[in-house]
Protein backbone atom coordinates (compact mmCIF):
# COMPACT_ATOMS: atom_id res chain seq x y z
CA UNK A 1 0.00 0.00 0.00
CA UNK A 2 1.37 3.31 -1.15
CA UNK A 3 1.32 6.11 1.63
CA UNK A 4 1.00 10.07 1.09
CA UNK A 5 2.57 12.29 3.83
CA UNK A 6 0.62 15.77 4.89
CA UNK A 7 3.00 18.58 5.77
CA UNK A 8 3.07 17.23 9.10
CA UNK A 9 4.74 14.35 7.82
CA UNK A 10 2.02 11.97 8.93
CA UNK A 11 1.01 9.02 6.81
CA UNK A 12 -2.53 8.35 5.94
CA UNK A 13 -3.56 4.95 3.59
CA UNK A 14 -6.59 4.94 1.92
CA UNK A 15 -8.38 2.20 0.53
CA UNK A 16 -11.50 2.23 -1.66
CA UNK A 17 -13.63 -1.37 -2.49
CA UNK A 18 -10.57 -2.83 -1.68
CA UNK A 19 -8.78 -1.37 -4.21
CA UNK A 20 -5.85 0.76 -2.93
CA UNK A 21 -4.98 3.72 -4.70
CA UNK A 22 -2.78 6.82 -3.33
CA UNK A 23 -4.35 10.23 -2.56
CA UNK A 24 -2.94 13.64 -4.88
CA UNK A 25 -0.61 15.68 -2.83
CA UNK A 26 -1.46 18.62 -4.96
CA UNK A 27 -5.15 18.31 -4.49
CA UNK A 28 -5.48 17.81 -0.50
CA UNK A 29 -9.69 19.33 -0.89
CA UNK A 30 -10.22 16.38 -3.52
CA UNK A 31 -12.62 14.20 -1.97
CA UNK A 32 -12.88 11.02 -0.34
CA UNK A 33 -15.89 8.81 -1.26
CA UNK A 34 -17.94 8.07 2.19
CA UNK A 35 -16.44 4.39 1.82
CA UNK A 36 -12.99 4.90 2.44
CA UNK A 37 -11.31 4.05 5.00
CA UNK A 38 -7.86 5.44 6.42
CA UNK A 39 -4.84 3.90 8.68
CA UNK A 40 -3.46 6.69 11.06
CA UNK A 41 -0.80 5.70 13.39
CA UNK A 42 -1.54 2.01 13.03
CA UNK A 43 -5.34 2.60 13.26
CA UNK A 44 -7.77 1.75 10.75
CA UNK A 45 -10.81 4.41 10.83
CA UNK A 46 -14.11 4.61 8.87
CA UNK A 47 -14.48 7.94 7.03
CA UNK A 48 -18.07 10.05 7.41
CA UNK A 49 -20.51 10.63 4.87
CA UNK A 50 -20.18 14.28 2.78
CA UNK A 51 -23.16 16.12 3.04
CA UNK A 52 -24.10 17.62 -0.33
CA UNK A 53 -23.55 21.42 -0.82
CA UNK A 54 -25.76 22.79 -3.57
CA UNK A 55 -26.90 25.80 -1.68
CA UNK A 56 -27.01 28.93 -3.16
CA UNK A 57 -26.73 31.83 -0.52
CA UNK A 58 -29.41 34.16 -1.76
CA UNK A 59 -29.12 38.10 0.14
CA UNK A 60 -26.50 40.13 1.58
CA UNK A 61 -23.19 38.77 0.19
CA UNK A 62 -21.46 40.95 2.72
CA UNK A 63 -22.02 37.99 5.32
CA UNK A 64 -20.81 35.31 2.83
CA UNK A 65 -17.43 37.15 2.12
CA UNK A 66 -17.11 37.53 5.74
CA UNK A 67 -17.18 34.13 6.11
CA UNK A 68 -14.75 33.32 3.03
CA UNK A 69 -12.49 35.43 4.65
CA UNK A 70 -12.06 34.13 7.83
CA UNK A 71 -11.12 30.82 6.28
CA UNK A 72 -8.22 32.48 4.04
CA UNK A 73 -4.39 31.73 4.86
CA UNK A 74 -1.97 35.34 4.16
CA UNK A 75 1.47 32.74 5.18
CA UNK A 76 2.76 29.51 6.18
CA UNK A 77 2.38 30.99 9.81
CA UNK A 78 -0.91 31.91 9.13
CA UNK A 79 -3.90 29.90 10.34
CA UNK A 80 -7.86 30.31 9.66
CA UNK A 81 -10.06 31.64 11.72
CA UNK A 82 -13.13 29.30 13.41
CA UNK A 83 -16.09 31.69 13.05
CA UNK A 84 -19.34 31.35 15.13
CA UNK A 85 -22.40 32.21 13.43
CA UNK A 86 -25.28 33.55 14.96
CA UNK A 87 -28.92 34.37 14.83
CA UNK A 88 -32.06 32.93 15.21
CA UNK A 89 -33.39 29.60 14.24
CA UNK A 90 -34.45 28.82 10.39
CA UNK A 91 -32.68 32.50 8.85
CA UNK A 92 -30.23 30.49 6.55
CA UNK A 93 -27.44 30.03 9.03
CA UNK A 94 -26.53 25.94 7.83
CA UNK A 95 -26.96 27.61 4.21
CA UNK A 96 -24.83 29.90 4.46
CA UNK A 97 -21.67 27.69 5.72
CA UNK A 98 -23.24 24.88 2.78
CA UNK A 99 -22.93 28.34 0.29
CA UNK A 100 -19.29 28.99 1.21
CA UNK A 101 -18.42 25.86 0.76
CA UNK A 102 -19.62 25.25 -2.35
CA UNK A 103 -17.90 28.81 -3.70
CA UNK A 104 -14.46 27.12 -1.82
CA UNK A 105 -15.47 24.56 -4.20
CA UNK A 106 -14.56 21.59 -0.85
CA UNK A 107 -15.92 19.41 0.62
CA UNK A 108 -18.86 19.64 3.37
CA UNK A 109 -19.23 17.46 6.60
CA UNK A 110 -21.79 18.85 8.72
CA UNK A 111 -21.97 17.47 12.56
CA UNK A 112 -25.35 18.17 14.17
CA UNK A 113 -24.67 19.17 17.85
CA UNK A 114 -27.35 17.83 21.10
CA UNK A 115 -27.39 18.15 24.45
CA UNK A 116 -26.13 14.68 24.88
CA UNK A 117 -23.06 14.67 22.73
CA UNK A 118 -20.55 13.11 23.84
CA UNK A 119 -16.57 13.73 22.95
CA UNK A 120 -16.27 10.79 21.35
CA UNK A 121 -19.45 11.25 18.73
CA UNK A 122 -17.52 14.31 18.09
CA UNK A 123 -14.10 12.20 17.62
CA UNK A 124 -13.56 8.80 17.08
CA UNK A 125 -16.54 6.01 17.93
CA UNK A 126 -15.83 2.04 18.26
CA UNK A 127 -19.04 0.50 16.21
CA UNK A 128 -19.35 -3.52 15.76
CA UNK A 129 -18.35 -4.49 12.42
CA UNK A 130 -18.50 -7.35 10.71
CA UNK A 131 -17.82 -10.75 12.16
CA UNK A 132 -18.30 -9.10 15.51
CA UNK A 133 -14.69 -7.12 15.72
CA UNK A 134 -14.30 -3.64 16.60
CA UNK A 135 -14.30 -0.82 14.31
CA UNK A 136 -13.76 2.87 14.17
CA UNK A 137 -15.88 5.39 12.71
CA UNK A 138 -14.07 8.86 12.51
CA UNK A 139 -17.11 11.31 12.84
CA UNK A 140 -17.78 14.16 10.53
CA UNK A 141 -15.11 16.44 12.32
CA UNK A 142 -12.47 14.17 12.06
CA UNK A 143 -13.00 13.37 8.65
CA UNK A 144 -12.91 16.65 6.91
CA UNK A 145 -9.26 16.75 9.02
CA UNK A 146 -8.14 13.95 7.04
CA UNK A 147 -9.52 14.79 3.63
CA UNK A 148 -8.95 18.87 4.27
CA UNK A 149 -12.37 19.86 3.94
CA UNK A 150 -15.05 21.89 5.94
CA UNK A 151 -16.49 20.55 9.09
CA UNK A 152 -20.01 22.84 10.34
CA UNK A 153 -20.92 22.08 13.51
CA UNK A 154 -24.49 22.79 13.38
CA UNK A 155 -26.40 24.13 16.82
CA UNK A 156 -23.00 24.12 19.02
CA UNK A 157 -24.35 25.81 21.73
CA UNK A 158 -26.77 23.09 22.34
CA UNK A 159 -23.53 21.25 23.72
CA UNK A 160 -21.99 20.83 26.68
CA UNK A 161 -18.38 22.05 28.38
CA UNK A 162 -17.30 18.44 28.19
CA UNK A 163 -17.63 17.70 25.05
CA UNK A 164 -16.22 21.35 24.02
CA UNK A 165 -13.07 20.64 25.67
CA UNK A 166 -12.29 17.50 23.32
CA UNK A 167 -12.46 20.09 20.25
CA UNK A 168 -9.94 22.90 22.39
CA UNK A 169 -6.78 21.95 20.68
CA UNK A 170 -8.44 21.73 17.40
CA UNK A 171 -9.49 25.41 17.53
CA UNK A 172 -6.32 27.41 18.23
CA UNK A 173 -2.65 27.00 16.42
CA UNK A 174 -2.26 22.92 17.22
CA UNK A 175 -5.35 21.93 14.94
CA UNK A 176 -5.37 18.45 16.44
CA UNK A 177 -7.45 16.41 18.34
CA UNK A 178 -6.80 13.45 20.53
CA UNK A 179 -9.27 10.38 20.52
CA UNK A 180 -8.74 8.43 24.15
CA UNK A 181 -10.60 5.63 22.40
CA UNK A 182 -8.63 4.74 19.23
CA UNK A 183 -5.45 5.88 21.13
CA UNK A 184 -4.49 8.12 18.39
CA UNK A 185 -3.79 12.10 17.85
CA UNK A 186 -4.82 13.32 14.33
CA UNK A 187 -3.54 16.28 13.08
CA UNK A 188 -5.86 18.64 10.79
CA UNK A 189 -5.01 18.37 7.08
CA UNK A 190 -3.69 22.35 5.50
CA UNK A 191 -7.17 22.52 3.85
CA UNK A 192 -9.37 21.84 6.96
CA UNK A 193 -11.52 25.14 7.63
CA UNK A 194 -14.10 25.16 10.20
CA UNK A 195 -17.80 26.90 11.24
CA UNK A 196 -20.04 26.78 14.06
CA UNK A 197 -23.51 28.11 13.86
CA UNK A 198 -25.12 29.20 17.20
CA UNK A 199 -28.95 29.88 17.92
CA UNK A 200 -30.43 32.64 19.51
CA UNK A 201 -32.77 31.27 22.05
CA UNK A 202 -33.40 29.76 25.74
CA UNK A 203 -32.75 26.13 25.18
CA UNK A 204 -28.98 26.42 24.76
CA UNK A 205 -25.98 25.69 27.18
CA UNK A 206 -23.34 28.67 27.78
CA UNK A 207 -20.00 28.13 25.98
CA UNK A 208 -17.26 28.72 27.86
CA UNK A 209 -15.32 31.87 27.72
CA UNK A 210 -12.10 29.44 26.78
CA UNK A 211 -14.19 27.90 23.75
CA UNK A 212 -15.21 31.56 23.21
CA UNK A 213 -12.02 32.78 22.47
CA UNK A 214 -11.11 30.25 19.86
CA UNK A 215 -14.36 30.87 17.99
CA UNK A 216 -13.42 34.15 16.26
CA UNK A 217 -14.81 36.21 14.69
CA UNK A 218 -18.62 36.35 15.50
CA UNK A 219 -20.59 36.44 12.45
CA UNK A 220 -24.26 37.90 12.65
CA UNK A 221 -27.07 36.30 10.30
CA UNK A 222 -29.73 39.34 10.09
CA UNK A 223 -33.31 39.18 8.65
CA UNK A 224 -33.45 39.34 4.84
CA UNK A 225 -35.25 42.49 3.15
CA UNK A 226 -38.70 42.16 1.24
CA UNK A 227 -36.39 41.88 -1.85
CA UNK A 228 -34.41 39.33 -0.56
CA UNK A 229 -37.22 37.34 1.09
CA UNK A 230 -38.78 36.59 -1.71
CA UNK A 231 -35.91 35.94 -3.85
CA UNK A 232 -35.64 33.23 -1.03
CA UNK A 233 -39.16 31.83 -1.52
CA UNK A 234 -39.33 31.82 -5.16
CA UNK A 235 -35.82 30.01 -4.99
CA UNK A 236 -37.01 27.17 -3.11
CA UNK A 237 -40.83 27.64 -4.10
CA UNK A 238 -40.73 28.22 -7.67
CA UNK A 239 -44.14 26.96 -8.36
CA UNK A 240 -45.67 28.80 -5.68
CA UNK A 241 -48.18 31.49 -7.30
CA UNK A 242 -46.88 35.07 -6.88
CA UNK A 243 -50.16 36.22 -4.45
CA UNK A 244 -49.48 33.40 -1.78
CA UNK A 245 -45.45 34.41 -2.02
CA UNK A 246 -46.85 38.08 -1.94
CA UNK A 247 -48.75 37.06 1.61
CA UNK A 248 -46.07 35.55 3.48
CA UNK A 249 -43.53 38.01 2.49
CA UNK A 250 -45.84 40.54 3.82
CA UNK A 251 -46.07 38.71 7.04
CA UNK A 252 -43.33 37.77 7.63
CA UNK A 253 -41.59 41.74 6.80
CA UNK A 254 -44.56 42.78 9.67
CA UNK A 255 -43.16 40.37 11.81
CA UNK A 256 -39.35 40.98 11.59
CA UNK A 257 -40.55 44.89 12.37
CA UNK A 258 -42.01 43.90 15.65
CA UNK A 259 -39.06 41.96 16.58
CA UNK A 260 -41.15 38.39 16.56
CA UNK A 261 -38.88 35.03 15.38
CA UNK A 262 -41.27 34.02 12.40
CA UNK A 263 -38.21 33.19 9.84
CA UNK A 264 -38.11 32.31 6.25
CA UNK A 265 -38.50 28.36 7.42
CA UNK A 266 -42.38 29.22 8.61
CA UNK A 267 -42.62 31.14 5.63
CA UNK A 268 -41.56 27.92 3.86
CA UNK A 269 -43.65 25.72 5.78
CA UNK A 270 -46.52 28.13 5.32
CA UNK A 271 -46.88 28.00 1.08
CA UNK A 272 -46.24 24.40 1.27
CA UNK A 273 -49.35 23.66 3.37
CA UNK A 274 -51.16 26.48 1.33
CA UNK A 275 -49.93 24.77 -1.78
CA UNK A 276 -50.90 21.22 -0.71
CA UNK A 277 -54.51 22.21 0.99
CA UNK A 278 -54.88 24.03 -2.62
CA UNK A 279 -54.21 21.14 -4.43
CA UNK A 280 -56.25 18.47 -2.52
CA UNK A 281 -59.26 20.24 -4.41
CA UNK A 282 -58.33 22.91 -7.24
CA UNK A 283 -62.33 23.39 -7.74
CA UNK A 284 -62.42 24.48 -4.25
CA UNK A 285 -64.56 28.04 -3.94
CA UNK A 286 -62.31 29.45 -1.23
CA UNK A 287 -59.87 32.17 -2.65
CA UNK A 288 -55.57 31.31 -2.25
CA UNK A 289 -56.25 33.85 0.74
CA UNK A 290 -58.91 32.39 2.66
CA UNK A 291 -56.18 28.76 2.41
CA UNK A 292 -53.24 31.17 3.71
CA UNK A 293 -55.14 32.16 6.66
CA UNK A 294 -56.12 28.38 7.50
CA UNK A 295 -52.45 27.51 7.03
CA UNK A 296 -51.04 30.34 9.32
CA UNK A 297 -53.01 29.11 12.15
CA UNK A 298 -52.24 25.61 11.52
CA UNK A 299 -48.52 25.79 10.99
CA UNK A 300 -47.58 29.20 13.36
CA UNK A 301 -50.35 29.21 15.61
CA UNK A 302 -53.85 31.42 16.57
CA UNK A 303 -51.23 34.06 17.84
CA UNK A 304 -49.99 34.46 14.74
CA UNK A 305 -53.25 36.13 13.34
CA UNK A 306 -52.66 39.31 15.22
CA UNK A 307 -48.96 40.46 14.86
CA UNK A 308 -49.09 43.46 16.96
CA UNK A 309 -51.43 41.34 19.75
CA UNK A 310 -48.42 39.02 19.93
CA UNK A 311 -45.23 41.60 20.08
CA UNK A 312 -47.38 43.55 23.44
CA UNK A 313 -47.68 39.97 24.52
CA UNK A 314 -43.89 39.55 23.99
CA UNK A 315 -42.88 42.79 25.41
CA UNK A 316 -45.33 42.68 28.69
CA UNK A 317 -43.95 39.44 29.59
CA UNK A 318 -39.99 41.07 29.37
CA UNK A 319 -41.22 43.63 31.19
CA UNK A 320 -42.59 41.96 34.18
CA UNK A 321 -39.59 39.55 34.59
CA UNK A 322 -38.06 40.72 37.82
CA UNK A 323 -34.01 41.30 37.58
CA UNK A 324 -32.30 39.57 38.94
CA UNK A 325 -31.04 39.85 42.35
CA UNK A 326 -27.56 39.24 44.22
CA UNK A 327 -27.17 38.42 47.94
CA UNK A 328 -26.15 42.19 48.69
CA UNK A 329 -29.64 43.02 47.85
CA UNK A 330 -30.86 41.32 50.94
CA UNK A 331 -28.98 44.12 52.98
CA UNK A 332 -27.81 47.05 50.64
CA UNK A 333 -29.72 49.29 48.38
CA UNK A 334 -28.82 49.61 45.04
CA UNK A 335 -27.60 53.27 45.52
CA UNK A 336 -26.06 52.38 48.73
CA UNK A 337 -22.05 53.10 48.66
CA UNK A 338 -21.46 50.12 50.98
CA UNK A 339 -23.79 47.61 48.62
CA UNK A 340 -20.61 44.98 47.38
CA UNK A 341 -21.71 44.93 43.48
CA UNK A 342 -21.47 48.89 43.01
Amino acid sequence: MLPFRLPDSSTYHFTKFGTKYLMPAKTPTQPVDAKCTTVVQGVTLRLAHESRCDQDWIGNREILQQLLACWLVLDDTDHPLCPRVMGPPGIGKTTLAMSAAKERKQSLYVFQCTADTRPEDLLITPVIAEGGTIAYQASPIVTAMLTGSICLLDEGNRMNEKSWASLAPLLDHRRWIESVVAGIQVQAHPGFRCCVTMNEDASTYEVPDYILSRLQPRLKVEFPNREHELAILQYHLPFAPQDVLTLTVEFLQKAHQLDLGFSVRDGLHLIQYTLKRLAQDPAHPLSHDAVWREALVQVLGEEAQDLDGLSQQRKRAIGNQPMPRGFGDFFFEQDDPLHPER
